[in-house]
């Protein structure tokens, strides 16, 4: 890697609390943090055009490593000239190592020091092994600007025992993707393992800096099925006090706004999830006023917009609440598209309202506020 191609500058830390703003530099431009990236699983933000989301506000989007070298296949989009060409996404791309789909096969997956061995059930039926090597070869040649290691991620709840193994897997791991990774435009980050258990994600860290220099930190293994007071019980001690302050923390798949606001306050600066384009496809949406559900009768003859304290195209552009309502009872695409495009300004404004926020040394107030509002209520 070249690390000129890839810095990280803070710009400001509240006072009150661990939260800062800061800038990571891409080849494919920069990212402000905190950031919110959506989520292109399959190289397309389902019902979203790229210009859509330049609109909205997008600074880097997220893709997904098992899905892509699935179909089409890493080599066919190496062919077209990589990910950003493939998909006409010209801003900065974060792949994920597709660890957490492959893992979900559970019986039909087999781990050893060497790698995973898993039939892909969701695809062609097909056994496919990958070695860290193999991740490596891949997420090259897709040609996102940052990657992700391949790591092992157990869900909630698990035995020690397992939550040890699977730091240990993605430790040994983690050293090879380091060796393997040779792209220089194209930046690598290890990720923290470790479930609930605050002593092994500083095992985890401890072996990822170790390792070697990674720009940047993952961390994973959360919104696995804990509540979430029972995630920042080890995540606000790991974040706030033994990460590395001058590096970026992603932290992985939580995307609901109370719990984004929350760990901001804890130094995470990154974020992605699936959540707010999955529930924009039920009808479900962010707001001011709370977690609205378009599926409910009361929203029939409502002449509102969806959130009038909102300036995204859906609330601005004359669609009112019946109209939506009318449209997700239908099952009309429309309903799925204005909604996710909502949704996902939503939560690229509640960044920007933080950064803001913590520039102007004010966020332990933004927080308080935050908690006490209708907004709050976002589940």
């Amino acid at each position: 890697m070249d690390q000129s191609l890839f810095t990280y500058d803070i710009l400001a830390e509240d006072p009150a609390t661990h939260a800062r703003t800061g800038v990571l530099h891409t080849p494919h431009g920069d990212v402000p943090t905190p950031i919110f990236m959506p989520v292109g699983t399959k190289a397309t933000v389902k019902g979203l055009l790229p210009s859509s989301l330049e609109q909205i506000g997008t600074k880097i989007l997220l893709a997904n490593t098992y899905h892509l070298s699935m179909r089409p296949g890493a080599d066919l989009i190496a062919e077209m000239g990589g990910l950003h060409d493939f998909m006409g996404w010209r801003h900065p791309i974060l792949t994920d190592s597709g660890g957490f789909q492959v893992f979900s096969h559970e019986e039909f997956c087999k781990l050893s020091n060497d790698g995973v061995r898993f039939r892909a059930v969701d695809y062609d039926g097909r056994w496919v092994t990958w070695t860290p090597e193999d991740n490596m070869d891949i997420a090259q040649k897709l040609g996102a600007d940052i990657v992700m290691q391949l790591d092992q991620c157990v869900g909630y709840p698990a035995t020690r025992r397992k939550v040890e193994r699977s730091v240990e897997l993605s430790s040994m791991w983690a050293e090879r993707c380091y060796a393997a990774h040779t792209r220089p435009d194209q930046a690598l980050f290890g990720i923290v393992q470790g479930g609930m258990h605050l002593d092994l994600r500083l095992r985890s860290l401890r072996h990822l800096e170790e390792i070697g220099d990674f720009p940047g930190y993952g961390i994973g293994g959360y919104s696995v099925g804990e509540d979430h007071d029972t995630m920042f019980e080890s995540l606000a001690p790991l974040v706030s006090e033994h990460m590395p302050r001058t590096k970026p923390r992603y932290l992985m798949g939580v995307g609901n706004p109370t719990t984004l606001v929350r760990a901001v306050a804890c130094g995470v600066d990154m974020f992605d999830c699936v959540l707010p384009t999955r529930t924009a496809r039920t009808g479900s949406a962010f707001s001011s006023e709370g977690r609205l559900n378009f599926r409910h009768a009361r929203f029939a003859h409502d002449h509102g917009p969806l959130d009038p304290a909102c300036s995204c195209p859906t609330c601005t552009g004359g669609f009112s609440r019946a109209y939506l309502h009318h449209l997700v009872r239908q099952k009309e695409m429309l309903g799925s598209i204005l909604i996710s495009q909502h949704n996902i300004f939503y939560l690229l404004d509640l960044m920007r309202r933080i950064r803001e926020s913590v520039a102007a040394g004010t966020y332990g107030a933004f927080v308080d506020d935050w908690m006490a509002s209708p907004a709050a209520q976002d589940w």
